[in-house]
């Protein structure tokens, strides 16, 4: 009688493991919370900073871009020293910086503490993830990942309604503050917990055994943040400003030093080094059309909670809290869409990825349609529930699944950087979203006489321009959807 094969059991999880994961996700909680509890809180901070149409845009551009230029830096330290103080410190600056945005007394400042929020985010959230990598055994990581995937989506559902919540409670002048501010007794008692339950560690190049990883590519950093900052500082003040000739001037060295920071991470390369972005990864043509996707998708849907919540409040008249309950629909239908998505993914490949595009284009062209054909006396958030309803389910089916299918064009030992990059593009893409549509918005926004009635038309009619904007970025990306691979099990095929 033969013996069957035994299988190894797998390590059990501590106890403290699942508490590290708690304040972990605590992070994770903030740094997502922030991306969108801020968007109904932009007319109140409008109205009490008397800011500028500039500011509220780069109140979100700023948190976006910062957010994306720090990410793979912060994972290379982090592999380098230990992602727990990392994690730590990131976490710290990005307590202290929501503190300084709630006390802000005027744009710059506001504009300051919010950029230096995104920096800290972007240092910390790249932690959580490894973090998990190392704590948890494969049986388990699939577990701690999927309570991070909902921890995501609750935290983006919750954002609007709890932004609403304060600005109702507490009013327009200090509610805006009170939004920042909600991140400071969850960041403290995480900070107290993060000391003590996170594992120390000397990163995880070291803890598995690796050669210590390549130091980071400074230059090449400062050429691409001062590149990209070059081509966002115009399209966010130029409208403001009357398009002077600086604009024009800025844009053209913006993508210089963009060229410039290709020419220095191929030379690098060249002498052995290891570049901020590999450009080989960039010899997939797939995975080019990958990123240039990510960048194009995240340009069109982050860009609609900025009209919708200028529109409903500034044009419309509506508070914060209804402002909040509008993109509801659009946070139920992507939780739904998520939960789901992994499942599809396995029975229907890239179709899962267009399907997940078309219904938000679908869902962005009905809200435009709405915006176009509907009185702004008669617009009410039941108008626009299933539009958003849609276009958010579409969305949750894409965002999941999409980085594996973008990372499965090049080759596996390449997944890493390739995925560094793919999340520095969704950030770029996020904040070049808003300054696009915020120029559109208010650059025609034109107000014809007194009174509620045409401060609503005026309002409307930018906001179906600036809508407008956002459904042929959707458009655009459906098409680039099919430049993926019908399955991710096969790297670099099609």
């Amino acid at each position: 009688m033969t013996n069957s094969p035994r299988i190894a059991p797998q390590p059990a999880v501590s106890r403290r493991a699942w508490q590290a994961l708690i304040v972990l996700m605590s992070g994770m909680f903030m740094a997502l919370l922030d991306t969108t509890i801020v968007n109904v809180a932009l007319p109140s901070i409008r109205t009490s900073l008397d800011a500028s149409e500039a500011t509220l845009s780069w109140i979100i551009s700023g948190y976006a871009l910062a957010f994306g230029l720090a990410l793979i830096p912060a994972g290379r330290i982090g592999d380098r020293i230990g992602h727990k103080w990392v994690f730590f410190t990131g976490l710290a600056l990005f307590t202290v910086a929501s503190l300084a945005c709630g006390l802000a007394q005027n744009d710059l400042q506001l504009i300051i503490a919010r950029v230096v929020q995104g920096l800290a985010g972007g240092m910390f959230v790249p932690a959580v993830t490894a973090v998990i990598q190392l704590m948890f055994p494969p049986a388990s990581r699939g577990k701690a990942f999927a309570i991070m995937g909902s921890v995501i989506g609750v935290s983006t559902a919750l954002g609007p309604i709890v932004g609403g919540l304060i600005i109702e409670a507490f009013g327009v002048e200090q509610g805006w503050r009170l939004v920042f501010w909600v991140n400071l007794p969850i960041g403290v008692i995480a900070l107290i917990a993060a000391a003590f339950l996170l594992p120390a560690g000397t990163g995880t190049a070291s803890a598995q055994g690796a050669p210590a990883p390549a130091r980071v590519d400074v230059v090449g950093l400062l050429l691409l943040s001062a590149g990209l900052v070059a081509l966002l500082v115009p399209l966010i003040e130029g409208q403001d400003r009357g398009w002077p000739l600086w604009t024009y001037l800025v844009l053209a060295a913006g993508a210089l030093l963009i060229v410039a920071f290709g020419t220095w991470e191929v030379a690098v390369t060249r002498r052995g080094n290891s570049p901020l972005v590999p450009p080989h990864l960039f010899s997939h043509p797939a995975f080019t059309g990958g990123v240039i996707l990510a960048l194009v998708y995240f340009a069109a849907f982050t860009s609609i909670f900025f009209t919708i919540s200028i529109l409903w409040q500034a044009g419309l008249g509506h508070t914060a809290l209804e402002s909040g309950l509008v993109s509801i629909p659009f946070a139920i239908g992507s939780i739904l869409g998520a939960s789901q998505s992994n499942r599809l993914t396995e029975r229907l490949g890239r179709t899962v990825l267009v399907g997940g595009v078309a219904l938000v284009t679908v869902g962005l062209v009905w809200v435009w349609l709405v915006l176009l054909l509907t009185a702004p006396s008669d617009l009410t958030n039941w108008i626009l529930l299933p539009p958003l309803f849609i276009a958010g389910l579409g969305s949750g089916c894409f965002i999941a699944p999409n980085v594996a299918f973008i990372v499965a064009t090049v080759d596996p030992t390449e997944a890493g950087a390739a995925s560094g990059v793919i999340g520095v593009m969704q950030r770029v893409g996020s904040a070049a979203g808003i300054a696009v549509v915020g120029s559109v918005f208010f650059g025609t926004l034109v107000v014809a006489g007194p009174g509620a009635d045409a401060l609503a038309a005026g309002f409307t009619h930018s906001a179906t321009l600036a809508m407008a904007v956002s459904a042929g970025l959707s458009v655009v990306a459906l098409l680039l959807v099919f430049l993926l691979p019908k399955r991710v099990e096969a790297p670099g095929g099609r």
